[in-house]
């Protein structure tokens, strides 16, 4: 550009006093976003905490266990053999009746209802033998089949303990750890000795509550 006069020379110094007035305006403006920028990253850090940055894929890999699963059936049959701990030492005696044949009612029952399960208004659905068991295996043997029978909806059992025969001194060793261990179990509202055809003095009829 041809500079031929002093006028000529006072606007070209114009031109370059305000191109540098607006090169120093956006450099400050610039300046002053970068400090907002700035103020606002620290804001987050202190907001958050120490941070970590993610891995290009955008995943992170925890390398934390996972947690065992729970074993609700496990827990729920724990929960059944609890339940179903029967004392030895439990003295059932002075809770039977020995009138014309012995019998055990709960609380509330009726004598109607012995009479009835003595007269079979209760068909026996189903029944256990605990001969020739120890005393650890009747135990567990008699409360796993109650429990199972309640389960099913069943009503009427008949569980043959047998008379003690066999047993040393002929003493029904069983037979009483039976009576013992209907009486602790609350699915048992009643028992009665058998009939002589279904087993007499070695066996019990046994009315559950309903279940199912």
């Amino acid at each position: 550009m041809k500079i031929n006069a002093l006028q000529d020379l006072k606007k070209v110094r114009q031109k370059l006093a305000e191109a540098h007035a607006q090169a120093q305006a956006e450099a400050a403006a610039q300046a002053l976003a970068a400090r907002q920028r700035e103020a606002e990253s620290n804001l987050f850090v202190r907001a958050v905490g120490v941070v970590q940055r993610l891995p290009a894929h955008g995943q992170v890999k925890l390398d934390v266990p996972s947690p065992a699963p729970i074993a609700h059936q496990h827990h729920m049959d724990n929960a059944a053999v609890l339940r179903d701990c029967l004392s030895d030492e439990f003295d059932a005696s002075t809770l039977l009746d020995t009138d014309d044949a012995l019998s055990f009612r709960r609380p509330g029952i009726g004598r109607d209802v012995i009479h009835k399960l003595r007269k079979g208004d209760w068909s026996i659905q189903r029944e256990i033998d605990l001969h020739g068991l120890r005393t650890d295996e009747a135990r567990v043997a008699l409360s796993e089949f109650i429990r199972q029978a309640q389960r099913q909806g069943l009503r009427c059992l008949r569980v043959v303990h047998g008379k003690g025969l066999g047993s040393p001194g002929k003493t029904p060793v069983l037979k009483s750890k039976v009576h013992s261990w209907l009486v602790q179990k609350n699915q048992v509202l009643a028992f009665v000795q058998a009939k002589p055809a279904e087993g007499g003095a070695g066996a019990l009829l046994v009315l559950l509550k309903p279940g199912g």
